[in-house]
């Protein structure tokens, strides 16, 4: 299918956490899931050790234990106050209504998250990162996000939504149960939902100046 007309700031900023938008009743061809993961081998990877493999979950009967999975994992993320999407004070009347409007769309995906066309879940396949020096985890970690990252981008300029979701990682070891994953040499880093999106017109998010954020020369207060 053509590419979005997006140039490559559009698609920097308007590559959002789709849920609500996810269109649940249209195939995904797998030559776009091919495309996605073609784009993402071109990320950057930690000591260029290409360690990052994608786990495509399109049986129905599969993403329906991966469904019910996410949403007991859920449950449980709902109870830790000050982590739970909902749970986060902004300190902003329109902040927290922005919140609040997330979490809505966040408490969706959980229960619907089975019925998506499309799961991904991208792998680091070697040596585990449990209890690894922080030096040895970011590396490691680094053949694999900015690959993810890179196929959500690749989804987005295909007319595709897909959103970071992790919670299903409470219960790592019976998704990789159900997916034959070898659970000590294959570590999962996230799930990310993939279906067409109904409409494909998306905004930047709302955010704070980049001075705000930025501490130019040394950490300031």
């Amino acid at each position: 299918m053509p590419l979005l007309p997006l140039d490559p700031d559009e698609l920097l900023m308007t590559t959002r956490a789709v849920r609500k938008r996810l269109d649940l009743d249209r195939p995904v061809d797998d030559d776009l899931v091919r495309e996605c993961v073609e784009v993402a081998m071109q990320a950057p990877s930690g000591s260029n050790n290409l360690t990052m493999q994608f786990v495509v979950v399109r049986d129905p009967d599969q993403r329906r234990a991966l469904g019910d999975i996410y949403r007991q994992c859920y449950s449980i993320y709902q109870q830790l106050d000050g982590v739970y999407i909902r749970s986060i004070d902004k300190g902003d009347d329109d902040a927290n209504a922005q919140q609040q409007r997330s979490a809505d769309s966040a408490d969706l995906l959980a229960d619907r998250m089975g019925d998506v066309p499309v799961l991904v879940i991208p792998c680091h396949v070697g040596a585990r990162v449990d209890g690894v020096p922080a030096m040895m985890a970011a590396s490691m970690m680094a053949n694999v996000m900015p690959a993810a990252w890179s196929f959500m981008l690749a989804a987005r300029a295909r007319g595709l939504g897909t959103c970071w979701t992790s919670v299903h990682l409470m219960m790592e070891q019976q998704v990789a149960d159900v997916l034959g994953l070898p659970f000590d040499t294959v570590q999962q880093v996230a799930l990310l939902p993939l279906a067409h999106t109904i409409g494909t017109d998306f905004k930047p998010a709302a955010r704070p100046p980049a001075d705000s954020i930025i501490h130019w020369d040394r950490w300031r207060s």
